[in-house]
């Protein structure tokens, strides 16, 4: 149970961290090159926005009613980061959480492995298209963010592979 709560609690801090994460990269650094110089340029925070994803699905796995509460405290630090996208960044990520909520729930009992890859790509597409055009006014550059973001999906896939192994291996408690 120690194990667990300890688990709940990074997921927790690890979601609001790639939050204020990619808030704060791009507010620091603004758009970086993606693949090479001047090819594919996304704002700079596609990285923690990207693992995000896989972290809410570990999130989602210890204890789906702490994924909400995440993106709001996440978006509420980030407020000091930069307002606008704090704002751009929570509606984004909430929104793309009912799309990962109705994508990744149905599947991982059957493959979670589907479940992830698909809800990362669907979170991802959703995501950001709303925060290119709440940020900035634009969906321009929306498939160049989503690539970026799926590149993330192997460590997500990693990440609540772990969680569900540890699950499985743990000893249930007595009564």
């Amino acid at each position: 149970m120690k194990n667990t709560n300890f688990a709940t609690a990074a997921a927790f801090a690890a979601f609001i961290g790639c939050v204020v994460g990619a808030n704060w990269a791009l507010e620091t650094y603004g758009f970086v090159d993606l693949i090479g110089p001047g090819v594919v340029m996304v704002p700079a925070g596609v990285y923690f926005a990207g693992f995000a994803f896989g972290v809410r699905d570990a999130l989602h796995e210890l204890n789906s009613r702490l994924v909400v509460p995440a993106i709001v405290v996440g978006a509420a630090v980030s407020w000091w980061v930069e307002p606008s996208f704090a704002v751009a960044s929570g509606a984004a990520f909430l929104v793309a959480e009912l799309a990962d909520y109705a994508v990744y729930s149905p599947l991982r009992a059957r493959s979670w492995p589907s479940a992830v890859v698909a809800s990362n790509v669907a979170g991802s597409v959703i995501d950001s298209l709303l925060f290119l055009w709440l940020a900035f006014d634009t969906t321009n550059g929306w498939l160049d963010l989503t690539i970026g973001k799926a590149a993330m999906v192997v460590p997500a896939v990693m990440i609540v592979g772990l969680i569900r192994h540890a699950q499985r291996s743990s000893p249930v408690p007595a009564s």
